[in-house]
């Protein structure tokens, strides 16, 4: 097993240590310190699909294996992450909780599509394009920042002291811009997939 695909199993294995530290938050440790925690898990677990992506290029270390795996342990890691996100935090699960399933439903679309084209005369492995790239930037991005923002709002509380309630107290802006962006390449990328590889989908 080469280096890239050692990284894309190692991001497996960190799923549940990332998932752990989000639902630890109010539990073993205070949320304010177990989100941001998780939040620089994540980050690091993420940060390893940029890696393994980069040397499989450079060293010409691309594998079906990669092709494969690496999209999978984003979603994992991706899915795993939100829904202990829409476990935890009552205040933006109004609307986080219809991103959520718009994500759930794309990954499961393009997965039946990548085991449609595998399964084809071909044996085609359908990779993840630019587009797709896109998408799992902004679904890393809108994490963080949902995991890291009552922190910092925290911190501004204590800042404030009691100088008066903070007025965007349990209203999280940047959460709702990211989760509002990651919600349209989410659904961009899926159309996108589905119409480049519709020749799989004839009967």
């Amino acid at each position: 097993m080469n280096l890239p695909n050692k990284l894309t199993v190692a991001r497996m294995f960190m799923i549940p240590v990332v998932i752990a530290a989000i639902m630890l938050g109010g539990i073993a440790m205070p949320e304010y310190i177990a989100y941001p925690l998780a939040a620089l898990l994540f980050g690091i677990t993420s940060y390893t699909d940029y890696l393994d992506g980069k040397i499989a290029r450079k060293y010409n270390l691309i594998t079906d294996f990669g092709k494969f795996m690496d999209p999978l342990a984003d979603k994992l890691l991706v899915i795993g992450t939100m829904l202990c996100i829409l476990y935890k935090f009552e205040q933006i699960r109004v609307y986080f909780f219809w991103a959520v399933l718009l994500v759930i439903f794309r990954e499961l679309t393009v997965t039946g599509l990548r085991a449609i084209a595998a399964s084809a005369p071909s044996g085609e492995v359908i990779a993840a394009n630019r587009l797709g790239k896109i998408k799992t930037v902004t679904q890393m991005v809108c994490l963080l920042s949902v995991l890291v923002e009552p922190a910092l709002q925290k911190l501004v509380e204590l800042i404030l002291g009691g100088a008066g309630e903070y007025v965007l107290h349990d209203v999280f802006p940047l959460s709702i811009v990211t989760t509002l962006t990651m919600a349209v390449f989410t659904l961009w990328s899926g159309i996108a997939y589905l119409y480049q590889y519709r020749r799989f989908l004839k009967g």
